[in-house]
């Protein structure tokens, strides 16, 4: 497999977007786990067990395939929660799923930051991915902000379980594109 960077470049900007303007909805959407925050606890072990074993594979994981194959799985994971909450709502339900399925994701945080230095081998190409990364963040943040306030003051829509609903769908729409850019980013050569 081989690395197209500009799709690649495009896909960090994408994701991190995602990760900027999605940043508060997770507050509520967790509220119904409130109930037992034990679930926090459990949840952090598995976490920290998983990244434990994950690290022993890495000789095996770490090479341009299952980069690969590991980010699209994280990124159909994303959008499974996000599908998983437009059905679900607000309920303990739904709010564990989503949990478990952030949690699975972060198994793979340290693998997917190790791999992507090794696939991109190039100094330059990390800063520029460093870059993207960060300034897509940013604008994830920003829009979150002007998103919230456009529904608050051009719409009237200040309850922000009513928001989050809205927001949603730009997410689900969003995370579609970044798995077809991660999808472009990669080729059979």
């Amino acid at each position: 497999m081989k690395l197209n960077e500009q799709y690649f470049l495009w896909y960090k900007l994408l994701n991190s977007s995602f990760t900027g303007l999605s940043i508060g909805i997770l507050i509520t959407i967790y509220q119904p786990l409130e109930k037992d925050l034990s679930i926090y606890s459990i949840g952090g072990i598995v976490l920290a067990s998983a990244m434990l074993i994950i690290a022993k594979f890495y000789e095996k994981l770490l090479n341009i395939r299952k980069f690969f194959q590991i980010s699209i799985s994280v990124e159909l994971v994303i959008l499974i929660t996000l599908l998983v909450f437009m059905l679900l709502q607000y309920t303990f339900t739904s709010a564990l799923l989503i949990y478990m399925g952030y949690q699975l994701t972060f198994m793979f945080g340290g693998y997917l930051v190790r791999a992507e230095t090794l696939v991109a081998q190039d100094k330059e190409l990390l800063g520029r991915i460093d870059v993207h990364k960060n300034l897509g963040y940013l604008l994830g943040l920003g829009a979150s902000f002007l998103f919230y306030k456009t529904l608050e003051y051009g719409f009237d829509v200040a309850e922000s379980k009513t928001q989050i609903n809205i927001l949603h769908y730009f997410l689900v729409s969003l995370q579609c594109l970044i798995i077809v850019l991660l999808v472009r980013s990669f080729s059979c050569k």
